[in-house]
């Protein structure tokens, strides 16, 4: 990989799993900074992992950029780096959860030039640590929102 243009950083927390969740993401590109967190009343750690990699995929306005993503999400980054995920979309997701969120991440990763770096969580990594915060704060929220696929049982199967 070049050197990235675009680096992200990347949280999900669920006080519970399933439980109040939430996603902290911070983008960082050209000196510029930019903090995403929400959080949903009730969902899973897995999905939030994966929410705050699309949202930040979704932020971006550009197309074709180096995107270097760092989280803590074994899920996220081996079913990407692995490969896992190309084999899931040719079985239609059979027996695999997320299906809904798997199939919006895919657009906006297509659209850049993008590498994962796992990272261990917890481990001091203060941009790590500034999106656990956002995804902690976010899910402790009040008057939290329905994570509507999750709630309905649609990504299940």
């Amino acid at each position: 990989m070049a050197q990235p243009s675009i680096i992200i950083y990347t949280d999900g927390s669920s006080r519970g799993n399933p439980g109040p969740g939430g996603y902290g993401t911070v983008l960082l590109a050209k000196g510029h900074r930019k903090e995403l967190s929400e959080g949903f009343r009730k969902t899973t750690n897995n999905r939030m992992e994966l929410l705050a990699v699309i949202k930040g995929l979704e932020a971006l306005k550009v197309v074709n950029a180096e995107v270097l993503i760092y989280s803590d999400s074994k899920y996220v980054v081996d079913a990407v780096e692995k490969g896992w995920l190309w084999g899931w979309v040719k079985k239609g997701f059979k027996d695999k959860k997320n299906k809904d969120l798997w199939e919006r991440f895919i657009p906006p990763y297509k659209r850049n030039k993008v590498t994962f770096k796992w990272v261990k969580g917890h481990a001091g990594i203060p941009e790590n640590e500034r999106c656990d915060e956002l995804a902690v704060e976010a899910a402790s929220g009040s008057n939290l929102p329905a994570d509507q696929a999750f709630e309905n049982g649609i990504n299940d199967f």
